[in-house]
């Protein structure tokens, strides 16, 4: 009798009981993209729609173990990487991972929330650019995050090719930078590739507040397909359409009283099924 897999993401990422970011919209966008979600709780941050209320950390032992426990029974196929919010956690989290293959990592450098609240602290930027940004097959700032990464201000597209460029000699291997903070009709993102090419993609900006956890969606879309077997440039490509969706078919519902969450279901697909050798 056949047997069969699924391509399975890990999410090591914070929490969100309002439902719209962090491992909660990563299990949303894994799952409706026919992959298998694990994850791995990196902190617990009280928020909802309208902001974040308090951090409370999560036992550097209890996020090794999670991970151990994960890698050790259901490989990932990609992962996904989120809010790392304490140097010691970044050590924590690279020095757990070099113990296994090297599977693709998608890095969501989550600093600053969409209600604008500053999520990281000062010395726990070194620590990401020293260690977890280097191991990433792509990372995914937005541009206040780039601006941090940088040391500049991205305001215009032009200076998102500056910080990107900026950025990839941190010995960074891909960035896609999103343009979504852009006041402009249209948005553009910009993905610079391992090669040093810059990749241009143009959306309309779609003029609603839920757009809370669109970061997390898109890393883990990425995650996603790059576990599917897509390669870099279509996966980019594709989870950024997934996302563009997912904003624009629930633009107009209310969910909470600040920004609200993504359609992460317009489309879902069946769970897909590989089979084993």
């Amino acid at each position: 009798m056949k047997k069969y897999t699924y391509p399975s993401v890990l999410s090591i990422a914070g929490f969100d009981g309002s439902g719209g970011a962090g491992i909660h919209a990563d299990i949303k966008t894994i799952s409706a993209l026919g992959c298998y979600a694990t994850t791995v709780l990196t902190a617990l941050p009280v928020q909802n729609t309208q902001g974040v209320r308090n951090i409370y950390p999560i036992p550097l032992e209890a996020v090794e173990d999670q991970i151990e426990a994960v890698m050790e029974d259901i490989m990932p196929a990609a992962i996904k990487i989120g809010m790392v919010h304490t140097p010691e956690l970044v050590e924590s989290i690279t020095s757990t991972l070099k113990k296994y293959d090297a599977v693709p990592i998608v890095l969501d450098p989550v600093m600053v929330a969409t209600s604008g609240h500053r999520l990281i602290e000062e010395d726990s930027i070194n620590a990401l650019i020293e260690q977890l940004i280097p191991i990433a097959t792509v990372i995914t700032p937005n541009m206040d995050e780039a601006a941090i990464l940088a040391n500049m201000n991205v305001k215009t597209l032009e200076e998102m090719r500056i910080a990107g460029k900026q950025i990839k000699e941190l010995g960074c291997n891909s960035i896609l930078m999103k343009g979504g903070h852009q006041e402009t009709t249209n948005i553009t993102s910009l993905f610079f590739d391992p090669n040093n090419r810059c990749h241009s993609f143009e959306t309309k900006k779609i003029r609603t507040n839920n757009t809370h956890g669109s970061g997390c969606t898109l890393s883990s879309a990425i995650a996603s397909l790059l576990a599917q077997g897509k390669t870099l440039f279509e996966s980019v490509d594709v989870a950024q359409s997934y996302v563009y969706n997912a904003i624009y078919s629930g633009k107009n519902v209310q969910t909470g009283k600040g920004n609200g969450p993504l359609n992460h279901f317009f489309n879902p697909q069946k769970m897909i099924k590989n089979e084993m050798d």
